[in-house]
């Protein structure tokens, strides 16, 4: 698919610009509204078209643990008969804790983690079915409780009786932003892993304490623009972090239930390294 179309599609989603004006857009890029109603598909997440991943090995619960106001909702999936376990915070896209993010929050725990897939649209009345609310009201979140809202959901972690005390984070777009935020605001955080998300503030990089893993993808302009003066501030703190760049991905590639963007090779290999640096730090 035509590039400026991806890059059209990514602009939507992470910006203002409503449905009506990204589908004229879309229809000048195709050519043809009639095209650009058979490119819409292929650009929107498909949950059905994705596989679920299941393992019997695994449990998988709806929990809800104390927020800033009122309680907050999560998936929370762990290894069957094992405990003292280490955890992981696993932090949604821009669109709330979707299908998607509940696999991925699976897909940990099957790695032998506790993980906890947090729905930060909890305060809102939860993420809604239509992606595009979505979208629009985590617009709407207070910055400020989001962040302690993980931060709780983190000590929430530390504090399970099957936990072992080591607490890690993996997000992933919006959510890979907030986990670089974790480890500015969590001196006990053990790891964080951010997918293509914005990058914390140079100036605050001097409080990181965790191991940080940051994948991104090589086509992603619009996120890449801030890798320099962040890795710079990292090597100039000496933190603990690797840094990947996967050459003709785009933003998004380990979703695979976006069929335009997903890249099966770069997931696969993001995700053993991710895995990689939970096994080193959190058991």
């Amino acid at each position: 698919m035509d590039q400026k179309i991806i890059n059209l599609y990514d602009q939507y989603t992470h910006s203002q610009l409503n449905r009506k004006d990204f589908m004229k857009k879309l229809a000048i890029l195709a050519g043809s509204t009639a095209l650009a109603l058979t490119i819409l598909p292929m650009l929107e997440n498909n949950y059905v078209a994705a596989a679920d991943f299941n393992s019997d090995d695994i449990e998988t619960e709806n929990i809800t643990y104390p927020g800033v106001e009122g309680e907050m909702k999560a998936v929370l999936a762990r290894p069957k008969g094992k405990k003292k376990l280490g955890c992981v915070v696993v932090i949604h896209e821009n669109r709330g804790l979707n299908p998607h993010i509940i696999d991925v929050t699976k897909r940990v725990a099957a790695e032998g983690f506790i993980a906890l897939g947090v729905d930060a649209l909890s305060p809102l009345g939860g993420t809604p079915a239509d992606e595009d609310k979505g979208r629009e009201l985590i617009g709407k979140l207070d910055p400020e409780k989001n962040l302690q809202n993980y931060l709780k959901a983190l000590e929430y972690l530390r504090n399970r009786k099957d936990s072992n005390g080591k607490v890690g984070c993996v997000g992933f777009c919006w959510g890979g932003a907030m986990a670089n935020k974790l480890a500015v605001n969590d001196p006990k955080l053990q790891a964080a892993v951010a997918y293509y998300g914005s990058q914390a503030n140079v100036t605050d990089v001097p409080r990181i304490k965790a191991s940080l893993m940051l994948h991104y993808g090589g086509l992603d302009e619009r996120i890449n623009a801030g890798i320099p003066n962040y890795e710079k501030a990292l090597k100039e703190n000496n933190i603990d972090y690797q840094l990947f760049i996967y050459d003709g991905v785009n933003h998004a590639f380990n979703n695979n239930t976006s069929p335009t963007r997903y890249n099966e090779a770069a997931a696969k290999l993001a995700w053993s390294r991710t895995i990689g640096l939970f096994k080193s730090k959190l058991v």
